[in-house]
């Protein structure tokens, strides 16, 4: 089996700007080769598998991924505005000139999820289409920026979704956004998305409102986190679930510093503590080497090891890590922010990429995966732990949600501005 290439091994040098973008591009060739394809074989559109080694018509057949889709759009975008350049390097499409830029896929995916949902933007969960209007508006940026814009059709999607959203946030339970068009839960997952939306559209009450939801009904300020929802019960009694998910956390973050203001980033420096302190994984070299001298973590003088992210495996899981990354990236950015809490976002940005990096494995020529994608594209882990050849071995079916993940994480990678990439302890 090939092997990747011995500067991704983990606690290595730190990538720079430039390799950054280079795994990012990597990635993104690997995704769209590999799970990219047209929907009906119709030109114009542009829709991704959900799962490989698989056939285009039964790819057709299997359940409509929708919110994938919509994280595949937003990953589109980074590697779309990477394309454009910055100072010092010129305008570059990732995948060649021969082949369609990635501003160009995003906008074909979009014709692709509209026909795919049936001549619609809408369905039946709040969360999956807050998720669709964030790419769209992040799409709309791209295009604005390529000087492609498309107004009309923009203008239809945050009217359709809009419309949805304002009728899901209702005073139901004393606020927070259903979750899906049963009305029977509010939680995280739907109401941190929609109020980043409605705070990225300039309705920064009703988005100010949504978070201070969630921070009276489902912050834990035990842990500094935000819990999964509320349920209502046929009978009308409510249940707390009280699960914690990454990608809960993002949006939240997103929106807190989106609105900005005293107590909203100190919110947000709240909550990328947090998200160290319970969110990440054990680190085995360094477990080797405590156990050894007979220490622990209280006493260890010598700097930490890059602190990596919990995965939560595969299927709908297998995204949820990949989207605290890009949140987390907006933090470390974040000049309002203390020093500190922007160093440990990067650190928790790069530390889970390079992970997800140095466990890639390369297809072989020989392998079922070789038939959508050229040999020598990587694979990558569902856990940062554990490498691809364990996780996705030769043969194995490969989930697009997982291969998001670590896009998504080296993307966020990728947009960290050189000063937030200071050392962290």
């Amino acid at each position: 089996m090939t092997q990747p290439d011995a500067d991704a091994t983990p606690h290595a040098a730190p990538a720079s700007a430039t390799e950054w973008a280079q795994r990012a591009d990597e990635a993104a060739r690997s995704v769209t080769h590999i799970f990219g394809q047209r929907l009906f074989f119709l030109p114009g559109t542009h829709i991704a598998a959900t799962t490989r080694p698989s056939g285009r018509i039964g790819n057709l057949r299997r359940p409509w991924h929708y919110w994938w889709q919509a994280h595949y759009l937003d990953c589109l975008v980074d590697t779309g505005l990477r394309e454009l350049g910055k100072a010092g390097s010129p305008p570059a499409k990732f995948d060649g000139n021969t082949r369609p830029s990635a501003g160009q896929l995003a906008s074909r995916l979009v014709t692709g999820i509209r026909l795919r949902n049936f001549l619609t933007y809408v369905n039946h969960y709040y969360d999956d289409m807050a998720w669709l209007a964030l790419s769209t508006l992040r799409l709309e940026r791209l295009a604005e920026e390529s000087r492609r814009p498309s107004p009309r059709r923009q203008e239809r999607i945050r009217k359709s979704l809009t419309l949805q959203f304002d009728s899901a946030s209702t005073d139901d339970l004393g606020g927070g956004t259903f979750w899906s068009t049963k009305r029977d839960f509010k939680n995280t997952p739907a109401t941190a998305p929609v109020a980043l939306y409605y705070a990225r559209t300039g309705n920064a009450a009703r988005a100010q409102a949504l978070l201070d939801w969630l921070d009276a009904r489902l912050f834990d300020r035990a842990r500094g986190l935000y819990l999964d929802g509320i349920r209502v019960r046929s009978t009308g009694e409510t249940v707390l679930e009280d699960a914690i998910y990454t990608y809960n956390q993002g949006p939240v973050l997103g929106a807190l510093l989106e609105l900005g203001g005293t107590a909203n980033l100190e919110r947000a420096a709240t909550v990328v503590r947090a998200v160290a302190a319970h969110l990440t994984l054990p680190d085995p070299l360094t477990d080797r080497t405590d156990a050894a001298n007979g220490t622990g973590a209280a006493n260890r003088t010598e700097p930490a090891n890059p602190m990596v992210l919990r995965c939560d495996g595969t299927g709908d899981g297998g995204l949820f890590t990949g989207i605290l990354t890009r949140y987390l990236a907006l933090a470390a950015n974040d000049q309002r922010l203390p020093q500190d809490v922007r160093s440990t976002a990067a650190g928790l940005v790069t530390g889970t990429a390079d992970a997800l990096w140095a466990g890639r494995r390369l297809i072989a020529a020989g392998e079922p995966l070789a038939r959508h994608g050229q040999a020598g594209r990587p694979i990558f882990s569902s856990e940062p732990r554990r490498p691809a050849d364990g996780t996705y071995p030769p043969g194995a079916a490969v989930e697009l949600s997982t291969q998001l993940q670590a896009w998504l994480a080296l993307e966020a990678a990728a947009s960290l501005k050189p000063a937030s990439q200071g050392h962290h302890n």
